[in-house]
């Protein structure tokens, strides 16, 4: 117990950190997924080439794989790129933006699919008879398209959403000091790894509980709305 207070707030220190990763990473991963899902709907070859290719290559590439690739190639790149342009100085990347990056270009693959499946599973006929009544592109989404769409994403993107807060774990690999990170950091000067492990799989075992029971309730509600 005393080397739990000792350095347990080591650990929680990590928490904001965790939590502010997964939330950028989450908007990262809606925007493109909303550009892919577009990409994949479209009807012009070379945007559904484009689409189909994005998420082929980053469901092939492991995580950490393409983490590692971003946070050290990726510098490596773009401090070339500015050496040989002359166009800017050295630039350092940092771990938190190559992490979010990262897993928002991960679970934007995946979001991709929610939202064509989504959209896919909407009536032809609602939209076509939208159109009959003079509705713009954008009244059509707002009135129609939008509200059918969040019920039937909602559990693909509740699933994402879990398993993207669990995969920011990775991110410790690449120095962030996010809960894992500081879980290992613990562990090892109190030379209880095994503890502080447990303690980072309880942290994000709640983070997971709370996020699952928010989305619940938001499923309810907007299925009772629109009800």
């Amino acid at each position: 117990m005393a080397v739990l207070l000792e350095y347990g707030p080591l650990v929680l220190s990590g928490l904001e950190t965790t939590v502010l990763l997964s939330l950028v990473s989450l908007l990262i991963a809606i925007l493109l997924g909303i550009l892919g899902a577009v990409a994949k709907l479209s009807r012009h070859a070379v945007l559904r080439g484009v689409g189909e290719g994005y998420t082929a290559l980053v469901r092939g590439i492991p995580d950490l794989v393409l983490m590692l690739i971003i946070f050290f190639g990726g510098q490596t790149a773009v401090n070339e790129l500015g050496f040989r342009t002359g166009l800017w100085d050295y630039v350092e990347i940092s771990a938190f933006w190559a992490g979010a990056g990262t897993i928002g270009l991960i679970f934007g693959a995946y979001m991709t699919e929610t939202f064509r499946g989504a959209y896919r599973a909407l009536s032809v006929g609602q939209l076509e008879a939208a159109q009959a009544v003079g509705f713009s592109r954008l009244q059509t989404f707002n009135h129609v398209i939008l509200p059918q769409i969040i019920p039937l994403a909602l559990p693909s993107f509740t699933n994402n959403w879990l398993v993207l807060l669990k995969t920011t774990a990775l991110v410790s690999i690449i120095g962030l000091q996010d809960v894992m990170y500081n879980a290992n950091q613990a562990g090892r000067s109190s030379q209880e790894p095994f503890l502080f492990l447990i303690l980072a799989f309880f942290i994000y075992l709640t983070l997971t509980l709370v996020s699952d029971a928010g989305l619940k309730l938001l499923a309810r509600r907007y299925g009772a709305e629109t009800r």
